[in-house]
């Protein structure tokens, strides 16, 4: 997923693990299983392209991101206590830019 969002663009997994070999390598498999379990999951849609599958993600890191953040926070027994302690560990950065989501004024934000 991250190559998928950082490129921008779909990509096959051969781009993919070629990618990847970079750093570490990794298997063709692998990263084919993965992908295939990611669609089923409907995290990311793919179309054939002559012989090959091309991926794309389904919605943005961020989307995602919030998505978990919302049902870690919802798993909570205590939930009004787990946001608590979430806000507390921000660090001023984070603070400040939930400060100016909740004032309805980060671009892209829901007022």
């Amino acid at each position: 997923m991250e190559r998928l969002w950082s490129w921008g663009r779909p990509a096959t997994v051969r781009e993919i693990v070629d990618d990847l070999n970079v750093v570490r390598p990794v298997a063709y498999t692998t990263v084919n299983t993965v992908a295939d379990i990611l669609h089923r999951k409907g995290c990311v849609h793919r179309s054939k392209e002559g012989r090959a599958w091309v991926y794309e993600p389904v919605r943005s890191r961020e989307s995602y991101t919030a998505e978990i953040m919302r049902q870690v926070l919802g798993e909570a027994a205590d939930a009004r206590a787990a946001l608590l302690l979430f806000v507390d560990g921000m660090d001023d950065g984070h603070a400040a830019l939930l400060r100016e989501a909740l004032a309805g004024r980060v671009p892209g934000g829901r007022p």
